[in-house]
């Protein structure tokens, strides 16, 4: 009999956890009565960014989890080590890593500004891959270790480069860690994969950045994300490795019929998300 999949008791680490697809994941994962670190910026509420790492830490202990709020900006190597310590000396271990925090600036060559293309840089690249790199040995010592980037497939269509080439280029660094870890750590059977949704999802970057509520109606909820995410971390991580996933893919293969249920608005058309055709 196999036993029930279920994230409860594991301990994960989530990036860019104090709202949007970040808390989603760590909500899903808090049901199953798992341990959360929650690394994000924010700590006082932000007129258009609501929520903080401590708001989001009440509703996982809410939901039936363990939550460890951690102010980390993840562009410093020593918060990255001081939060993962943290973690570890909190919950005994380390058993998954989502990279989910990202910056997001749409815009040409001539109006992308140095300062933005490093913060791109340095949160999408160099932040998940700092995270990772110190995370590991600690996934190394668990069993069924995954890391999992929020990241699409590496699309080389170059439409996906034409208008926002510094983004792209930053966001597919995450994807690109996928693809080159997922080999180089397959003996130590630690899962990379990256997950992407096939719609816009309704969170506080779509509506101040992509769109405002016309947009947002037009999205599907975090939850399908999260619910994706759950059912990645949730298999064998030896059999589950170096995959670019798309959410719905996920949950139909899952035995999931109604996707409906995830729109925000259903019967609105939905708005299909930057890097998949």
């Amino acid at each position: 009999m196999t036993s029930p999949r279920t994230l409860q008791g594991k301990t994960l680490l989530i990036t860019g956890a104090s709202r949007g697809i970040g808390k989603a994941i760590a909500l899903r994962a808090a049901r199953d009565g798992a341990n959360i670190a929650l690394l994000a910026k924010t700590t006082t509420e932000h007129p258009k960014l609501p929520g903080t790492i401590f708001s989001a830490a009440e509703e996982i202990t809410a939901a039936g989890g363990r939550a460890l709020p951690i102010k980390t900006d993840i562009r410093f190597e020593e918060q990255v080590q001081a939060a993962v310590d943290a973690t570890v000396a909190e919950f005994g271990g380390l058993d998954i890593v989502v990279n989910n925090a990202s910056a997001l600036g749409l815009t040409g060559t001539l109006e992308t500004t140095m300062k933005m293309y490093d913060r791109m840089h340095a949160i999408n690249a160099r932040g998940s891959f700092l995270v990772t790199k110190l995370a590991l040995p600690h996934l190394f010592q668990v069993e069924n270790p995954h890391v999992l980037n929020i990241s699409p497939p590496l699309n080389m269509d170059p439409k996906w480069f034409k208008g926002h080439a510094a983004y792209t280029l930053a966001k597919y660094a995450m994807s690109v860690w996928v693809l080159g870890m997922s080999e180089e750590f397959g003996e130590e059977q630690v899962a990379f994969n990256a997950l992407w949704p096939r719609t816009a999802i309704a969170t506080a970057a779509v509506r101040n950045l992509l769109g405002g509520e016309k947009m947002i109606r037009a999205s599907r909820k975090p939850e399908i994300v999260a619910d994706a995410a759950w059912a990645i971390l949730t298999r064998p991580a030896a059999e589950c490795t170096g995959n670019f996933f798309v959410d719905d893919e996920v949950l139909t293969a899952e035995g999931v019929t109604d996707l409906d249920a995830y729109a925000v608005e259903p019967g609105t058309p939905l708005f299909p998300d930057f890097f998949l055709d």
